[in-house]
């Protein structure tokens, strides 16, 4: 492969993906493999006004929009595309928090297909590998709300909103074929498992 393998880990809010990219990052780099670590939100130089409309969005719901939120959402992705993931080491492995199945946990009228296809019409780099990281809505809840900063989500604050997030998440790991990581058990299985799957693709 002549430019960086690209990696994205998404699921729901106290999945353990943070803990989890974390442990992944250790694996790898054990293995004398060079990574580079990114998150969505924290590249995107757009986020501040696109989450004026998420916080409007969670006040005053619309399909009108949720479309326009997915569509500065992919905006943002073809930038980080374009701008961040093209300057990394062709020989490095990205690992990235979070990337377009978000959109699956957040929006309610968009069908996530129509979301998938707005990210490909503005060139959003496809993932080479999407692992989809999961639990039981009860586990990833009480891990959420264990946190100092507690659930931190501006659109989601029952066990109900959370469970239907998890369900979404779990329909497209299933529907588009990504690799789905259940984050209940051993952390250091979990990592082992992305790690076989990342170096099968080198």
């Amino acid at each position: 492969m002549n430019r960086p393998l690209f990696v994205t880990l998404d699921g729901p809010k106290g999945a353990g993906k943070t803990t989890l990219l974390e442990a992944i990052t250790q694996g790898l780099r054990a293995g004398k493999h060079k990574v580079v670590r990114l998150c969505e939100k924290k590249s995107d130089p757009f986020r501040a006004e696109t989450m004026l409309l998420v916080n409007r969005i969670a006040r005053q719901p619309s399909a009108e929009l949720e479309r326009e939120i997915c569509k500065r959402f992919a905006l943002s992705r073809a930038w980080i595309s374009q701008q961040v993931l093209t300057r990394q080491p062709a020989d490095s492995i990205i690992l990235m928090d979070r990337w377009y199945p978000s959109d699956a946990a957040f929006r309610r009228m968009i069908p996530f297909a129509e979301i998938l296809k707005l990210n490909g019409d503005h060139n959003v780099r496809v993932p080479d590998l999407h692992v989809g990281v999961v639990t039981a809505p009860a586990v990833s809840w009480a891990r959420a709300a264990a946190r100092s900063r507690g659930l931190g989500s501006t659109v989601i604050h029952r066990l109900e909103e959370h469970a239907a997030c998890t369900r979404a998440f779990e329909r497209e790991i299933a529907r588009n074929g990504w690799l789905v990581c259940r984050n209940e058990g051993s952390l250091d299985e979990a990592a082992q498992q992305v790690i076989r799957a990342i170096i099968a693709l080198r």
